[in-house]
């Protein structure tokens, strides 16, 4: 194989994952307008109706244009030299490998962020203003994206600089450095981050005391389940749609709660939401997620090992001289149909997932809360209610609002 035909066959993957996106988007918006099945008759009535598949088509058409003129964007960069560009530039500033992958990702990404920074602002305050879902102002949107970036750089790009050291000291060896830190780095995260990146974005406060959290601490003494923090999230700073998620372990593990959820909710299906959530907890599912994440981590950083030394990857786009971060790109493009295999490997595990964790709400609280409270964070989000198989099959991590309320009334 030449640079060449690696050239073409990137180009190809690129394409191919255009297409495959777009047919399923094209398959999924035909059944937009499709009759709502009985059971779910009672979320809207015509005119609410109307407005959710006013907003399926609208989000429909904006991520046509969005995903088009991204591709059109990639093409013209790969066709254009641009990583060899990007490469030269970077290496005016320093010889060092380390100090040259910085400036090279960091200019790629910071270029891509500044591209499509336009779009992200059309969604939230054209799209998601006219539904009636923004709340975010301009200046929580313009302090949100610098503390991004300002993440960005200090979190990424001190994981990238040991990354390029470990191949820099060890050669063939990094991964198995590299995979220790992945892995230190995803426990902290799932440990630590509500409690250290959370607060940079949102105000967390404990439940007060009253009826609500007696009755969470009654259903959690119930089934055994030691939970001592409940917080509230200010999720309503940015948007009406709700939500709850269980996160941490140990002394650190805790349920947040959103305002918009509390306020949307009544307190028996916060509840029974709650319940879904500890039956995440005590079927393993968080440990699961983690180990898998993990051991697919080191399977893809193994192979990354195998190919990264080639300087094929490099010359494919470009560079004369094989470098490390080049050749990341070239194989993180090679590599994408298999984690998209893997994805829907897992997306196919999650939702078997979401059913357990269903189960074990109905069996340790109630059914029907559940039920009532899907329907209401569905209504309230407009969210897609007939969506095509082959669309939740490659793109959902959770069973769709029908079968979800027919596995919980079985």
């Amino acid at each position: 194989m030449t640079p060449t035909i690696l050239f073409y066959i990137l180009i190809s993957i690129i394409i191919l994952n255009f297409i495959i996106d777009k047919a399923l988007d094209l398959l999924n918006a035909k059944h937009f307008n499709d009759k709502l099945p009985i059971e779910l008759q009672d979320l809207y009535d015509d005119e609410a109706y109307k407005k959710s598949q006013s907003y399926k088509a609208l989000n429909q058409k904006f991520s046509n244009i969005t995903s088009l003129f991204s591709l059109i964007v990639t093409l013209l960069f790969f066709g254009l030299d641009g990583f060899k560009y990007v490469d030269d530039f970077a290496r005016t500033f320093s010889d060092n490998s380390i100090i040259v992958a910085l400036i090279f990702f960091g200019i790629i990404m910071f270029a891509s962020d500044i591209i499509t920074l336009p779009f992200s602002y059309y969604k939230t305050f054209v799209i998601e203003e006219k539904f009636g879902f923004n709340k975010t102002t301009k200046s929580t949107f313009i302090l949100d994206k610098l503390k991004g970036w300002l993440m960005m750089i200090i979190i990424g790009g001190g994981l990238l600089a040991l990354i390029v050291w470990f191949y820099e000291a060890t050669q063939s060896k990094f991964w198995l450095y590299t995979w220790a830190l992945v892995t230190v780095f995803s426990i902290f995260m799932n440990m630590f981050y509500a409690r250290l990146i959370v607060p940079l974005f949102n105000k967390q406060t404990p439940l007060e005391e009253g009826e609500l959290r007696d009755k969470i601490s009654q259903y959690a003494s119930s089934v055994g389940f030691n939970l001592s923090n409940i917080f509230v999230i200010d999720g309503s700073k940015r948007s009406t749609k709700a939500n709850a998620y269980f996160s941490g372990f140990g002394r650190e593990k805790r349920i947040t709660l959103y305002d918009t959820l509390i306020n949307d909710l009544e307190e028996e299906e916060i509840v029974a939401v709650l319940a879904h959530e500890v039956g995440h907890y005590k079927k393993n599912h968080i440990i699961f997620n983690l180990t898998s994440s993990i051991l697919l981590t080191g399977l893809t950083l193994f192979i990354l090992s195998l190919l990264i030394s080639n300087p094929m990857l490099s010359e494919a786009l470009a560079v004369e001289t094989p470098s490390f971060h080049i050749g990341l790109v070239a194989f993180g493009l090679l590599y994408s149909p298999i984690s998209e295999t893997t994805g829907l490997i897992m997306n196919y595990i999650s939702r078997k997932f979401e059913y357990q964790a269903d189960d074990y709400a109905k069996t340790t609280y109630a059914g029907e809360p559940l039920i009532s409270s899907l329907k209401k964070l569905s209504k309230n989000s407009l969210s897609n209610l007939t969506p095509h198989p082959a669309y939740v099959f490659v793109h959902y991590s959770h069973p769709t609002l029908l079968e979800r309320i027919k596995n919980l009334r079985k």
